[in-house]
């Protein structure tokens, strides 16, 4: 039904009607094409130096002073790196500041690890502080009100034997047009992370699809790591969502809507950084974005042992 569906749909568009069977096949074609390049392009990503697979290690902080190194003892164990790196402190306003140990090794913008200020990174908006340990890195974060730290090592088991991802087979019929809805104002939202944390995000519009005759919304939020383009970026669910797919979310990004249209290319959906190791914290799909159909296209759920 669905297939019939974009079929016919090329034809209202034009372009299509008089073309031949094989240019038909030809076009279908260079767009397996075209995913199957995404496809190589995100493991490329992830399998790089610094992609999600580098991570580690990390953890929760709340004020106080910590120990840090990968010497049992520590109130902060490190899963590699110096002994002792130093010793880490946080205020009650959520600031932080390090001592570095003596013959750590460790530096910072370039300098030895003495004694500095630590910026905390947050997503699109702060650059974090990173600590330096030879490849890897000791940095922390902030994601709503939590604050975290994180270790990065490019030399990490997980990167170096990633098997890949397990994806559906293409199927042009998920690559759906949508009409756009903008809102007057973003409306404000809060999503929940990975850990049950809020997190504050804007909603600007919606998009609003067809599949099989059924109508559905899903609402994006404004990606500030892309705000240049203005690309919107979509958490959902869907019934293969916990069977099939991660359960928390996946990752759909659009560019952005013209002329009161947008491309919804559920082939290109993705499963987010926290599905892909236990170090990272990410936002999951709300309820309003639950799509009440098996969204059979895109990535599937593929466990990774630690």
């Amino acid at each position: 039904m669905r297939t019939w569906m974009w079929l016919l749909l090329a034809v209202l568009l034009g372009g299509c009607e008089s073309a031949p069977d094989g240019a038909l096949t030809m076009d279908a074609r260079q767009y397996a094409r075209d995913v199957e390049q995404w496809r190589g392009q995100r493991l490329a990503r992830l399998r790089a130096s610094d992609g999600w697979l580098s991570y580690i290690g990390s953890g929760r902080l709340k004020p106080g002073t910590y120990r840090v190194g990968s010497a049992a003892g520590n109130d902060l164990l490190l899963p590699a790196g110096p002994a002792q790196l130093g010793v880490l402190k946080i205020d009650g306003n959520g600031d932080a500041s390090i001592e570095g140990a003596p013959g750590n090794g460790a530096t910072l913008n370039g300098q030895p690890l003495r004694q500095a200020a630590l910026q905390a990174g947050v997503a699109g908006a702060q650059e974090a502080s990173r600590i330096q340990l030879g490849t890897s890195e000791f940095y922390l974060v902030r994601m709503g009100s939590v604050l975290g730290w994180r270790f990065r090592d490019p030399g990490s088991l997980r990167r170096r034997n990633f098997p890949g991802i397990e994806h559906f087979p293409v199927d042009r019929a998920w690559q759906i047009q949508a009409r756009w809805q903008p809102y007057a104002k973003a409306q404000q939202a809060v999503l929940l992370t990975s850990i049950g944390t809020p997190l504050s995000a804007q909603v600007p519009g919606e998009a609003v699809f067809e599949i099989d005759g059924r109508t559905f919304h899903l609402q994006p939020m404004l990606d500030k790591e892309a705000l240049p383009s203005r690309q919107l970026f979509f958490l959902f669910s869907d019934r293969t969502s916990g069977r099939e797919t991660y359960g928390g979310a996946r990752y759909l990004y659009a560019a952005e809507p013209r002329d009161g249209r947008l491309v919804l290319d559920f082939n290109r959906a993705e499963n987010p950084p926290c599905a892909l190791t236990p170090h990272v914290v990410c936002p999951i799909a709300p309820a309003f974005n639950r799509l009440d159909v098996a969204v059979t296209a895109g990535e599937k759920f593929q466990y990774l042992a630690q």
